[in-house]
C-alpha cells in the first residue's frame, strides 16, 4: 500500500516491482498458454509491460523536464 509520504521515485520502483512480480507469474508455459490464466495472450502480462515501459521511458528522478 503506498501512503502519502512516499516520493514519487518510491512510488514508481513500487509499480516496477509489483509490474515484475506480475510478469513472474503470468508467463507463458511453452505451450503458449500463461500459468495463471491458461489463454494465449493475458492481458495482466501485457498490462505489466505497459507499466515497464512507461517506467523505463520517464525521465530519472531528479532531472529536470525541458520542454522542446
Amino acid at each position: 500500500m503506498t501512503a502519502p509520504h512516499l516520493s514519487l521515485a518510491q512510488i514508481r520502483n513500487r509499480l516496477i516491482l509489483t509490474a515484475r512480480a506480475v510478469l513472474r507469474a503470468h508467463r507463458p508455459d511453452p505451450d503458449g498458454h500463461c500459468r495463471v490464466c491458461r489463454i494465449p495472450d493475458c492481458r495482466l502480462s501485457a498490462a505489466a509491460r505497459n507499466v515497464l515501459d512507461a517506467a523505463a521511458a520517464c525521465l530519472p528522478p531528479g532531472k529536470p523536464y525541458h520542454r522542446a
